[in-house]
């Protein structure tokens, strides 16, 4: 079976994923449209993808099977609904909605039209989750009973040229967006490798002072001023998560954006910005050789005009030594990849998942796991941490319980709700 996508946005992230469904062997066509026509056509040309759509609902009413949505972060919602509904199967962007109201709404869509929908959440291909993930899978932890993930990206290495990008000349109304509305790369991180879900939050936002008009109440489209963000979650099992998203960090982010910290009865996995180290009772570990990963691409590529360069790390980071990459297609072998490797085993997933009639990693109800902690955390934080009640949806489908095709699991849960993927 051989599926067509049609991609939504054609901004500095989508170029990486058009090639990648482009080479897929299990995928013939790919489309593009965009708000901006220059961009959607100059992707179709630089790819050699087959053509592009005037709009979204041209998209929509295409016979293409799936879209794939690369839009703003605040659009994603109304979006994802709109195509499923359109029967279309969806590959978002992070994050999957910015209200609990639009995660119930594609939770629903997706159990009634048995579509496929997977968020494309890099921290769950991350390394250091994917270490994680094993470990706690051999028992070696014990028990996790505190884990920390840190989403640590400074304004001023890439995000003001980056909402500049997308936002044109009123960039500074969208640039306030609330960080813990963007929480799936330190939650995912955490929740892809442990077993337990959010249950409670109190969260404490920082307001910024720059004074440069971003994350400024007066001008911010979002009413925030919070530009750091961080939240204590109580976990169904008893555990115990924190959760760091900052804006305004002396941190190089460029080398290491996303981190993370698991401690068990038994052993324990700390990172920092270049050493990563496992723990146990008897001695310290550095395990930097297994996490690491490699560039797989010149940070002054070509390919590479249209992004900031201090971005750039991200768009070229590759494979670690945890990663199975024997699983991928043989034609994503030398193509670069991003994110620390998680590009292509995102790309990959999704595909599979339509193809194969099979549930993906971080499939809708894994996907609310991963964002709707942030969405109470930002009201907790908007109340002065309050302790709010984090809602739940509970677990993905398992085969018995899928009528079609979309809601067919493939494999035994993990801790994140959905299927262990090999990577």
């Amino acid at each position: 079976m051989m599926i067509s996508v049609g991609m939504v946005g054609a901004g500095q992230f989508a170029p990486q994923f058009a090639k990648l469904f482009k080479l897929h062997p299990d995928v013939d066509r790919v489309y593009v449209t965009d708000l901006v026509d220059d961009r959607a056509s100059d992707l179709v040309e630089s790819q050699h993808l087959d053509g592009t759509f005037p709009d979204f609902d041209a998209v929509l009413a295409s016979d293409v099977d799936a879209v794939a949505i690369f839009t703003q972060r605040w659009t994603h919602g109304p979006l994802v609904l709109q195509a499923l509904r359109a029967g279309k199967h969806v590959y978002s962007a992070v994050p999957m909605a910015i209200s609990v109201e639009e995660i119930q709404a594609i939770i629903e869509a997706v159990r009634e039209t048995g579509l496929t929908y997977m968020m494309g959440e890099t921290s769950y291909y991350n390394p250091a989750t994917v270490f994680a993930r094993s470990k706690v899978a051999e028992g070696a932890f014990g028990r996790v009973f505190y884990a920390e993930g840190d989403y640590v990206h400074d304004m001023d290495l890439g995000f003001y040229a980056a909402y500049q990008f997308s936002g044109g000349d009123d960039w500074k109304r969208t640039a306030s967006y609330p960080p813990m509305l963007y929480p799936t790369h330190s939650v995912g991180g955490v929740l892809g490798a442990i077993p337990g879900h959010a249950v409670s939050v109190s969260c404490i936002g920082v307001r910024d002072d720059r004074g440069d008009g971003v994350f400024d109440k007066d001008v911010s489209q979002f009413d925030n001023d919070f530009s750091n963000a961080t939240a204590l979650f109580e976990l169904d099992n008893g555990g115990v998560m924190r959760i760091n998203e900052m804006r305004r960090v002396g941190y190089p982010s460029h080398i290491r954006e996303s981190r993370f910290r698991y401690f068990g009865t038994e052993a324990s996995f700390e990172q920092l910005a270049k050493v990563s180290v496992w723990q146990d009772k008897e001695d310290s570990h550095d395990i930097s050789d297994q996490i690491d990963t490699q560039a797989t691409m010149e940070l002054d590529d070509p390919r590479l005009a249209g992004v900031d360069p201090s971005l750039r790390d991200a768009f070229v980071s590759g494979y670690a030594a945890v990663h199975d990459t024997d699983r991928l297609p043989a034609e994503y072998a030398g193509v670069p990849t991003g994110h620390e490797g998680s590009h292509q085993f995102l790309a990959d997933d999704f595909v599979r998942a339509v193809v194969d009639r099979t549930l993906p990693p971080v499939n809708a109800w894994t996907a609310a796991r991963f964002t709707l902690p942030g969405i109470v955390a930002h009201q907790s934080a908007l109340q002065g941490g309050v302790r709010l009640e984090v809602p739940d949806f509970g677990d993905a489908p398992t085969p018995a319980d899928a009528t079609t095709s979309g809601a067919a699991a493939s494999g035994g849960a993990t801790g994140a709700g959905g299927p262990t993927a090999a990577v």
